[in-house]
């Protein structure tokens, strides 16, 4: 699919088409074409998904926590969940890919696929403004933004991570406190887990409880 056939279908036609090609231009072909890649385009959409889903929990969910939204916001901004919305787009067909990574499979790679999609919402930011991305960014989400609300807010990180490090066979698993900074009323507590002494995670939080689980969280996406 080419670049025309790709606004066609999101419905916006770019002012400045170069820059979504840049977009869609992974680092191999641009070394064989002397040409600038997606990665500094990446580096803008990652921040820009980052504050636009931040912002849609912040301003539709006033209930949430602080720790809830992050816990969602997490699941909403993960590699998983970008490289399928880029699958959904059909943007591993509009991949400009030099020789040997186009045989590799770089086409299909998550990791790829999710940086370009953060490259291409940088590219509609630039072209067409933070409103108009903003508008576009939660069509594309779709009804996984309302459904990703109502099933974070019973994820328990703990419980996850410790089903998954006991599939081997039972394990000593624990929880440390690390540090406890502010006054007693506003204490942020930084939290370690660890398993047979061996840190895999930590996390920070105005109770005890979230940090643990910050930490268990911050644990599985290592385990990943």
């Amino acid at each position: 699919m080419d670049i025309k056939q790709f606004q066609k279908n999101i419905g916006y036609f770019f002012k400045n088409p170069d820059i979504l090609k840049t977009a869609f231009t992974h680092t191999s072909y641009a070394n064989e074409h002397n040409i600038q890649s997606y990665e500094r385009l990446e580096f803008l959409g990652d921040a820009i998904v980052d504050f636009l889903v931040g912002e849609y929990l912040f301003t539709n969910f006033p209930t949430l926590n602080e720790g809830m939204m992050s816990r969602i916001r997490a699941t909403l901004v993960c590699e998983k969940t970008l490289s399928e919305l880029a699958l959904e787009l059909s943007i591993n067909e509009c991949m400009l890919l030099g020789n040997g990574a186009s045989q590799s499979g770089e086409r299909n790679r998550p990791s790829i696929l999710s940086d370009m999609f953060e490259a291409h919402i940088a590219a509609m930011y630039l072209d067409a403004g933070i409103d108009n991305t903003r508008k576009y960014l939660f069509s594309v989400y779709g009804d996984r933004l309302s459904n990703a609300v109502e099933n974070g807010q019973h994820i328990d990180y703990k419980t996850k991570l410790q089903e998954k490090l006991q599939e081997n066979g039972p394990c000593d698993i624990s929880y440390n406190l690390v540090r406890a900074d502010g006054p007693v009323h506003h204490c942020l507590f930084e939290m370690q887990v660890t398993l047979n002494g061996k840190v895999l995670g930590s996390g920070s939080a105005y109770s005890k409880k979230e940090a643990q689980q910050r930490a268990a969280e911050n644990a599985l996406t290592k385990l990943v």
